[in-house]
């Protein structure tokens, strides 16, 4: 009996392996000559551009840390649990890029994160958002990125471990517990604008990339998406109502912020979230920006949420007023921070200065961590990021870690109804030691 038992959980096993091997496994495509540019019409190139800038391409294929390395040729640094992964050189080079890919191998890449060769790819590389762009616009991608110039450059190797380095397993096995692969669908209970904003924000633009928690396997957690994540030392906030400011992320609010990169109540996009505005959705068509705005204004429920707005701005308007000129100016933390921080932060009318964010509004403070408040103070805010190139200098040399956290405790007690954070200093030292030299910002 137990002789057949045994069998039987071993035929088991087999037939369960040989099925996750049918489920995995892939051929390679062959490779083909690289095509020539004049093979693609010009109107596929321009929507392609579209395509490329709406996901930000340039941004994870292009190298940042030691010397910039040339744009889209890869070897992009992302720093993971599972090691670091360098990014893929996605120029039409036949050796290390993409030259001798057909549409074909292109277009399984991007629908189901295989490589050419056949090969599992990381999801660091966002398939799982990719999946769901249609095939024109994958098509146009394609050309854009074939007539690109050519880069001979190989990107570093990752650093991942054994045994998760073995694709066919561990990505197969991640594929099967978190991917599924289909092309967006348009939501019938829903407009055209809201779908077309959907289509873009949850497939070529991944948006929940950053903003979605992820669990122990590096995979979104479904059950919580949007709600908000850490990328790179800062707090990607959610997206949703979860989202702790007192003013709502309207839809017109998000189409400037989107847009041009300063919301008129939420202040400047910083960080990881500063190039998407600035370099990419710019660039992209302002209709595609306000269909993304709208559907996030319906994710958030802002038409829901928004009737307490003018008490929050009126709120936050006379705290920033009695805060530099009441008695509480006799606080020196007040002090201090009149002093490092208040000549570009006091608004004193009935709502904020366009170009002089109000903080007692900001996402940075309402935060459940300090961390987006101390990365502005450490990084600062360029010229070509803030408004009508207004820019806020770095405070890495100018404040010390207990210097930053007096300031983040009196603001929070001061600016919101929230508890107050803890071990401030503690973490501003750990801000600071992500920071492998001070920053460079243009002054005032």
């Amino acid at each position: 009996m137990l002789k057949r038992i045994a069998a039987a959980v071993i035929g088991l096993g087999a037939v369960g392996g040989i099925g996750f091997l049918a489920y995995a496994w892939y051929p390679a495509i062959a490779p083909i000559p690289r095509p020539a540019a004049s093979s693609f019409s010009a109107d596929a190139i321009s929507r392609g551009a579209i395509v490329a800038n709406g996901g930000y391409c340039a941004e994870c294929h292009t190298r940042v840390d030691g010397t910039p390395g040339p744009e889209l040729a890869g070897d992009f640094k992302m720093a993971t649990p599972f090691g670091d992964i360098f990014s893929s050189n996605i120029t039409p080079d036949e050796q290390w890029g993409i030259g001798n890919w057909s549409l074909a191998a292109f277009k399984r890449a991007m629908n189901k994160g295989i490589a050419r060769d056949g090969s599992q790819l990381y999801p660091a590389f966002p398939f799982d958002h990719f999946t769901k762009v249609n095939d024109q616009d994958v098509s146009d991608l394609y050309a854009y990125l074939m007539t690109r110039p050519a880069i001979h450059l190989k990107p570093r190797d990752n650093t991942v471990p054994f045994p998760i380095n073995i694709r066919l397993i561990g990505q197969g096995f991640w594929k099967l517990l978190f991917f599924t692969p289909g092309r967006y669908q348009n939501d019938p209970k829903h407009d055209a604008q809201w779908n077309r904003g959907a289509y873009l924000a949850e497939g070529n633009e991944h948006c929940g990339a950053c903003h979605t928690p992820r669990n122990l396997l590096g995979a979104e957690k479904m059950s919580k998406v949007y709600d908000g994540a850490v990328i790179d030392g800062w707090i990607a906030p959610p997206l949703n109502d979860h989202n702790p400011t007192p003013v709502v992320w309207t839809e017109d609010e998000l189409f400037q912020y989107l847009r041009f990169g300063v919301a008129p109540l939420h202040g400047s996009a910083a960080g990881p979230m500063s190039p998407v505005p600035h370099r990419f959705l710019s660039k992209i068509p302002e209709e595609d920006v306000r269909a993304i705005a709208h559907y996030y204004a319906d994710v958030d429920k802002a038409a829901q949420r928004s009737g307490g707005d003018q008490t929050a701005i009126a709120r936050a308007m006379h705290m920033s007023g009695i805060n530099l000129t009441g008695p509480l100016t006799q606080d020196p933390d007040a002090r201090l921070y009149q002093a490092a921080c208040g000549a570009c932060h006091y608004n004193s009318g009935p709502n904020p200065v366009l170009g002089r964010p109000e903080l007692a509004l900001n996402n940075a403070l309402w935060l459940d961590e300090p961390n987006n408040l101390y990365q502005v103070m450490l990084h600062g805010i360029t010229a070509e990021e803030g408004q009508d190139h207004i820019s806020m200098p770095s405070f890495y040399s100018g404040l010390s870690d207990h210097d930053m956290a007096r300031i983040a405790a009196y603001l929070r007690r001061t600016r919101t109804t929230l508890p107050p954070w803890t071990d401030l200093e503690k973490k501003a030292a750990s801000a600071r030691a992500t920071l492998e030299a001070p920053p460079i910002t243009a002054s005032h």
